[in-house]
């Protein structure tokens, strides 16, 4: 039977925030809503030990999740093949989910206007479910990887840090990173890290939080919208917006050098 899982490798990581943007586009998901989260923690202070990771985290889908234990109307959901989901048309918002995660993987959604503040939706504000006053989460985006499609975030990292696939395959891109040996199971759930060098595997998130919650309210996740700006930045060099750029800074060090022969 399948079982989904997913692991990121921190050593690739490079904190772009593609999968936070790539999950919104792909799951329509209002302004102020973001299921994928991107922390930063830091560990050491001596030179040589100290050191930085960044953190994507989402619903870790847990074996026993308590979002499904404490909801009154049966919207959480654990399905057989391990993807925790929330049965919009149940979700009565509220909370009790909320408050039961461990990792802090849910969020509300209140339906407030549009992103920019625009009158009409963009086209993949209005793709798919339409949702207001509900509670949401990942999903492992389950209708594409039940078609064999990449999910969203695995499909747009550029570092390709991102491992997805059925956890009882072993010939899925999942199980042959986790046979590598390196990897760290969250909990009894089916996410899994491959830390930094020199990071201590407390700042992974748990359930039981730790040093990573103390890291997490030091260094708060990436805002939705600097993110889209930021990804839209290096998609725009990659079709040769940049060449504005560049033109920019070597005016700047033209001007530069006209300052200092003037000054001499």
């Amino acid at each position: 039977m399948t079982k989904w899982g997913m692991l990121i490798d921190l050593k690739r990581c490079a904190g772009c925030g593609a999968c936070v943007v790539a999950c919104q586009l792909q799951n329509n998901q209002s302004p102020g809503v973001s299921w994928v989260k991107l922390d930063t923690v830091e560990w050491g202070e001596a030179a040589g030990e100290a050191g930085r990771a960044y953190l994507p985290h989402a619903c870790m889908h847990c074996e026993n999740p308590e979002c499904v234990s404490v909801c009154p109307t049966g919207a959480s959901q654990k399905l057989d093949d391990g993807v925790v989901i929330v049965d919009y048309d149940a979700c009565i918002t509220c909370g009790y989910c909320m408050s039961a995660c461990p990792y802090g993987a849910r969020v509300l959604n209140e339906g407030k206007g549009n992103y920019f503040g625009e009158y009409a939706q963009a086209p993949y504000e209005a793709y798919g479910v339409q949702r207001s006053r509900v509670v949401e989460k990942c999903i492992f985006c389950r209708e594409r990887a039940e078609e064999g499609l990449p999910v969203a975030c695995v499909l747009n990292c550029p570092a390709h840090a991102r491992f997805f696939g059925d956890l009882d395959d072993p010939e899925s891109d999942v199980s042959k990173r986790i046979a590598q040996g390196d990897a760290v199971r969250v909990d009894e759930t089916s996410f899994y890290y491959v830390p930094m060098n020199g990071m201590d595997e407390s700042l992974l998130p748990t359930a039981a939080g730790g040093a990573y919650a103390e890291s997490s309210k030091a260094a708060p996740g990436i805002d939705p919208v600097a993110a889209t700006i930021g990804v839209a930045a290096v998609a725009a060099v990659g079709v040769g917006v940049g060449v504005g750029v560049k033109k920019s800074k070597d005016k700047a060090k033209a001007q530069a050098k006209a300052d200092e022969a003037k000054s001499e």
